[in-house]
């Protein structure tokens, strides 16, 4: 099913409340999503985790700020950067603020938690996050394509130093008690994530 669609964007602007004169073209998110040198961080990616949010919508305490979360949290991708959480958070005030200024700052601090994946007092903030990590626990292939990707991103970093760092970042999420904190997320992807995540380490470190 695919839910990055204009026909979604609208239906979650109405459930918001948001008149037609402020609702920003549609084509102007799909702009981002296509942009260069996004093999991971893309439309895909999103309608992946509008999926994921589909099956699991009832554990949110405010769907409507979820959802906006999950469209507006990569808005803003450029892998030399260190900022890109906070301006896609930035992204997302300035158009929400317009008409609602407590869901723009629900949604600002859903879009900042992405950035260490730590859920911290934020709420739905563990939903958003395990719907974000949800790629971990897909199938090897789906997997494989998420880990290229990633790399093709990274493509500009030398290779020696790419592996080392990655390696570094999966093996953070290993080393947590949980990577999944919702039941239903960590009941159906904590044990293949783990398998996925340790499988490319060993890749990694072998060169």
């Amino acid at each position: 099913m695919i839910c990055f669609n204009e026909r979604r964007w609208n239906n979650l602007l109405t459930a918001a409340e948001v008149r037609s004169s402020q609702n920003p073209p549609f084509m102007k998110l799909a702009e981002h999503y296509d942009e260069p040198g996004r093999h991971y961080h893309n439309a895909k990616h999103i309608d992946e985790c509008l999926a994921e949010f589909d099956h699991a919508r009832e554990l949110a305490l405010s769907p409507v700020a979820l959802e906006f979360a999950i469209w507006f949290h990569d808005i803003i991708y450029d892998p030399h950067a260190t900022n890109n959480e906070e301006q896609s958070a930035r992204f997302a005030v300035e158009f929400l603020q317009a008409f609602d200024k407590n869901l723009a700052g629900m949604v600002s601090d859903l879009v900042l938690t992405t950035k260490t994946h730590r859920a911290l007092s934020t709420p739905d903030a563990p939903l958003l996050i395990d719907i974000d990590l949800a790629i971990l626990g897909q199938p090897p292939q789906r997997f494989a394509e998420y880990e290229n990707g990633i790399c093709q991103e990274y493509s500009w970093v030398p290779p020696e130093i790419y592996r080392s760092k990655r390696a570094e970042i999966l093996r953070g999420f290993l080393d947590r008690e949980r990577i999944y904190s919702t039941p239903p997320f960590y009941e159906r992807y904590e044990r293949t994530a783990r398998q996925n995540i340790s499988e490319s380490i060993s890749k990694l470190e072998q060169g």
